[in-house]
């Protein structure tokens, strides 16, 4: 971990399953979330850092998985809901629903899915959606298999066993991951499609969490697993260089991502998946996505979540460059800002 990342996360736990997000200090007010894994450094990290503020409020964030944060959200137990897998039409129906008015989900922030090791001499490995699923599916099960060695013609590889990590809780990790090999891969479209949990194959080992997983790769030999870039990043772990759409390996770096968002198009009710990377992009790409609602919280609640999210869209790239993720670019944030603006707008009163 570099010196900049420990500075930033001196008063937070580097790896923590559930978050309270608001300096060292105790708050006298909260908001509160909870969801996916894949945002928890960062959010950490914007937390702590709005609390120097000292506006009066904290935020309370339980890093529990996506498919967590969509159920709690609907279920209305939390202020916001975090996942990695945008809300569907029917979520959003039964949002509405259960609520009485919309819905409003937004991205946050964008970032990798890396397939990291526990050996650093496999870092730079090629990879490539069909080795990919061979692995998780166990056709592919030691690093000297062919597939493997074809991909990799200059590279000794070692005799050993591959074990395949992978979570074991509901979610938008494993959404993104199963989203991108159900594109590319035909057998794992067929075998086990695409979505915040899957059937894993005997002889796959789960984790919950990313914490979970990275734990599992490094404590395996043979570790290898889908994981946040930011929990690679932060823990140093060796990763896989992995063939996008244009048959291009790359390895999972700020410059790659960008690469692969700089065409990307997103629809107005922020409902997309990343796919059909190419180029110099790196191919397996998620989004963090947050929910709020138009109506049904207190005015001190809803100015507390517009004054706090705005902020991140606003002050928050610094902190997200440094941990792994990628900013909104800032035609997004403007998008975003105005989204974010609707929060409890039932509820306020008309203006003269």
């Amino acid at each position: 971990m570099n010196r900049t990342v420990r500075a930033r996360l001196a008063c937070l736990s580097a790896i923590a399953l559930v978050v309270t997000l608001a300096g060292c200090a105790t708050p006298t007010d909260r908001i509160e979330g909870a969801g996916a894994t894949f945002p928890t450094l960062l959010y950490q990290d914007w937390i702590h850092s709005f609390a120097q503020q000292d506006l009066g409020f904290g935020v309370d964030y339980q890093s529990i998985g996506s498919g967590g944060g969509i159920t709690q959200f609907i279920q209305q137990t939390v202020d916001f809901g975090t996942s990695e897998r945008y809300l569907r039409d029917s979520d959003l129906a039964d949002a509405e629903a259960a609520r009485g008015c919309p819905a409003i989900q937004v991205p946050s922030v964008f970032g990798a899915v890396v397939i990291a090791f526990s050996d650093p001499d496999l870092d730079g490995l090629v990879l490539d959606a069909a080795t990919i699923s061979g692995i998780f599916r166990r056709e592919i099960t030691r690093y000297d298999d062919p597939a493997i060695a074809e991909l990799n013609p200059d590279r000794e590889l070692p005799s050993r066993e591959i074990i395949a990590v992978h979570r074991s809780d509901g979610s938008g990790t494993t959404s993104v991951f199963t989203t991108w090999l159900a594109d590319e891969d035909e057998a794992w479209a067929e075998e086990l499609g695409a979505g915040v949990e899957v059937a894993w194959p005997a002889g796959t080992v789960g984790g919950p969490g990313n914490e979970g997983v990275t734990a599992n790769i490094r404590q395996s030999p043979g570790g290898l697993g889908y994981v946040n870039q930011s929990f690679a990043m932060v823990l140093e772990m060796p990763q896989a260089r992995v063939v996008n759409a244009d048959g291009n390996p790359v390895y999972p770096t700020a410059e790659s991502t960008g690469a692969a968002l700089a065409e990307l198009d997103i629809p107005d009710g922020f409902q997309f998946d990343i796919l059909g990377v190419g180029g110099e992009g790196y191919p397996i790409l998620g989004t963090v996505w947050n929910f709020f609602w138009e109506c049904g919280y207190d005015p001190d609640t809803a100015e507390q979540l517009r004054t706090f999210w705005g902020w991140t869209v606003s002050e928050g790239d610094q902190a997200a460059t440094e941990l792994g993720y990628t900013p909104l670019s800032p035609e997004l944030k403007e998008r975003v800002l105005a989204a974010i603006d609707r929060i409890g707008i039932q509820d306020r009163p008309e203006r003269p």
